[in-house]
């Protein structure tokens, strides 16, 4: 980009957009932002079509109408599907961009994972959208700075260990890591075995050797990712990374305190914590998110539906109130002579109403009024009311979430072939 203009001119389609040089620095469109990183002209022409020198102007022939659309969303937060154009042209202009599915307001979210399960296309990327290559893609990484071969080396180790199908390697690092994880949860769980003491002292070297394994990997795999990413503290605040620590952190713990001459086992409060701590290993389980899609698919509905989740809880912690109170009062409260002690008190009967709204109903505890069952009745139906209302916006968030997911692991599958052929 020309350091002397202050005024840097987008010309899209014919239709041309003036920006300060500082606004296309922060562009919310990762295209438009990475041109003022370049520092040659040739960079320049890796991201637009033509440049004039004279008028810093951009050319862009792309879908002018369709880059309106695009624009509404960097001025209002809210992007939407341009009437009369073929979705799939739609989103190939907002691949070219830098926008994803997710960008999309939820009803075009629907529409375009509709027409993309209509034709099978489960492979678009950017690169179809004319969005340049790998290589360019991953100078975004650092847009300021040219990638040398150490920054290149780091990236290929952090997308190896961070995003398992993006090469060979990385599935096999995957894999190794999954076997790991079920051997550890194969010995946990054999360790709560009544014979497992026995086996354990038979066999004690072996144990020994296969915990020692399984902890070693999960380390140095932690200590890895840790060394190449990106942001430090970013990597630390994550619940994944929280959990593979605490589960690892115990297993040291236990053997300095060996060392020590202090088993864990018979230090009383500090014991009942390091098993707490060790059986955290369960966790781990969490670790398989990385490598199967329907464990991800599951975390980013969550994480996106969280405020019809919190919705949730709150229709069923008000209902729960209102039927505790009154089934206490029905219960216990107006019949002296015959008081029902499952609902002595409110918080009590709050169990009755939580396993009833739900539909599990173990029977432990029951009404027996006829005001307690009329109250049940209600309580059940409600709570299937409850539960049934948000479930619609969950559903249509895990299926854009699902198609989202399909799409970046068949482009990850497309890559990983084309690195076979070659």
């Amino acid at each position: 980009m020309k350091s002397g203009k202050s005024v840097c001119v987008l010309n899209v389609g014919g239709t041309r957009y003036a920006f300060t040089r500082d606004v296309i620095r922060n562009f919310p469109l990762r295209r438009v932002s990475r041109l003022h990183a370049c520092a040659t002209e040739k960079e320049v022409l890796e991201l637009c079509d033509d440049y004039d020198r004279d008028r810093n102007e951009f050319f862009f022939d792309r879908h002018a109408q369709a880059f309106v659309f695009i624009m509404l969303y960097v001025r209002s937060g809210k992007l939407r599907l341009l009437p009369g154009v073929c979705e799939i042209s739609f989103y190939s202009e907002m691949l070219y961009w830098g926008l994803e599915s997710a960008h999309l307001d939820s009803c075009c979210q629907k529409r375009l994972d509709d027409r993309l399960s209509e034709i099978g296309l489960d492979g678009l990327s950017e690169e179809d959208a004319g969005g340049g290559s790998e290589e360019e893609t991953q100078s975004a990484v650092d847009p300021g700075q040219p990638l040398t071969r150490r920054a290149r080396w780091l990236e290929r180790t952090r997308r190896a260990f961070e995003e398992p199908n993006s090469s060979i390697g990385a599935q096999l690092l995957a894999s190794v890591s999954v076997i790991f994880v079920i051997v550890s949860m194969v010995m946990l769980c054999a360790s709560t075995l009544p014979d497992w003491d026995t086996a354990k002292r038979n066999t004690v070297e072996e144990h020994r050797i296969v915990e020692a394994v399984c902890i070693g990997w999960f380390t140095a795999e932690c200590t890895m990712r840790f060394l190449v990413a990106r942001d430090k503290w970013d990597f630390l605040c994550r619940p994944l990374n929280i959990i593979d620590v605490i589960a690892i952190t115990p297993y040291y713990v236990t053997m300095a305190l060996a060392r020590a001459g202090m088993p864990g086992a018979g230090l009383g409060v500090a014991g009942v914590i390091l098993r707490v701590l060790r059986m955290m290993r369960v966790f781990w389980l969490m670790k398989l998110a990385r490598h199967f899609l329907g464990l991800q698919t599951l975390g980013l509905t969550l994480r996106r539906c969280y405020r019809e989740m919190v919705m949730l809880m709150v229709f069923v912690c008000v209902a729960m109130a209102i039927y505790s109170a009154l089934a206490q009062l029905l219960e216990h409260g107006l019949d002296l002579g015959s008081q029902n002690q499952d609902y002595a008190s409110i918080p009590a009967a709050a169990w009755w109403v939580i396993i009833s709204m739900t539909t599990v109903g173990y029977g432990d505890v029951y009404p027996v009024t006829v005001g307690g069952r009329v109250l049940g009745g209600m309580c059940v139906v409600s709570g299937i009311v409850l539960l049934a209302l948000p479930i619609t916006f969950i559903y249509h968030s895990f299926v854009q979430c699902y198609h989202e997911l399909r799409l970046r692991s068949a482009r990850c599958a497309r890559s990983i072939s084309m690195e076979i052929l070659q």
